[in-house]
């Protein structure tokens, strides 16, 4: 079966980070069954998450840390729901529309220029979904058994998962190793300022498109990476059945499409 992953990145120097804070001034402990094919998703707005193998229960630590604004003011909010647990840093209201803690793409968060940054650590058992999510900060899964979403604006991610991925950001780079490969739908992996390296599992086919805006010329590496990145760049046998690359003048947008890949191999782009 053919599977399909599509990397987009319009490539654009320069990472914009709010400042870290100093030392932390509260902190927040959660723990908790989740069950086989639930997730457990962290919603912050300043500050890192990261997830770490686990066993049993979920676990959950957040760190508040301000330099000017109160850590009291910043309140982690737990929500169960049918999918699972999701957990949130949840910042005081700018008294127009409530901050609220919701599952998925609902919810709503507005900061108001409150400094507080909340670093979330996860211990996600096998077979537990993970969700991450932030906006200035890092998203880390590091040796995960489970499925993994993450999406930052201004950071990196980087994810190792016995799963399946995808990930998304603006300004930072991707890289995931993918272990499992029985995906039924397209994976996404999308960056603006920044590359993304994918590890993909063994015997995988599947197909890599990727993008690129701003005029940038776009390379991948499947198989050995120096011998890949030389048959890539050339059009000759790894994977190289069909490479075609579409400019749009006014968008400066290079498209390569249709490239299969079988693992294990790398793809590098950016």
């Amino acid at each position: 079966m053919r599977r399909s992953i599509l990397a987009l990145l319009p490539i654009v120097a320069g990472l914009a980070l709010v400042p870290r804070a100093a030392p932390a001034q509260g902190e927040f402990h959660w723990k908790g069954k989740i069950a086989p094919g639930k997730a457990i998703e962290i919603k912050g707005v300043n500050g890192d998450v990261r997830a770490v193998a686990g066993s049993g229960d979920v676990e959950v630590t957040a760190v508040k840390h301000a330099r000017r604004s109160d850590p009291n003011d910043v309140k982690i909010e737990v929500v169960q729901h049918e999918d699972g647990v999701t957990i949130c840093a949840v910042y005081p209201s700018d008294g127009r529309r409530e901050n609220t803690c919701d599952a998925g793409d609902d919810g709503h968060m507005n900061v108001r220029n409150n400094d507080v940054t909340v670093d979330f650590t996860v211990r996600v058992p096998a077979g537990v979904r993970f969700l991450g999510k932030t906006v200035n900060g890092e998203v880390e899964a590091a040796v995960l058994s489970s499925d993994v979403e993450a999406n930052t604006v201004n950071g990196s991610i980087r994810i190792s998962t016995a799963g399946y991925a995808e990930a998304q950001t603006v300004n930072g780079e991707i890289v995931a190793s993918i272990g499992r490969a029985t995906w039924s739908e397209a994976l996404e992996f999308r960056t603006v300022n920044g590359g993304i390296t994918l590890d993909l599992p063994a015997g995988l086919s599947t197909e890599v498109r990727a993008k690129t805006v701003n005029g940038a010329h776009g390379h991948g590496t499947v198989g050995t990476p120096q011998r890949a990145r030389h048959d890539w760049e050339r059009g000759t046998k790894t994977g190289a059945r069909d490479r075609q690359w579409e400019h749009q003048a006014q968008k400066s947008e290079l498209e390569s499409g249709k490239r299969p890949v079988r693992g294990p191999g790398r793809v590098r782009y950016g």
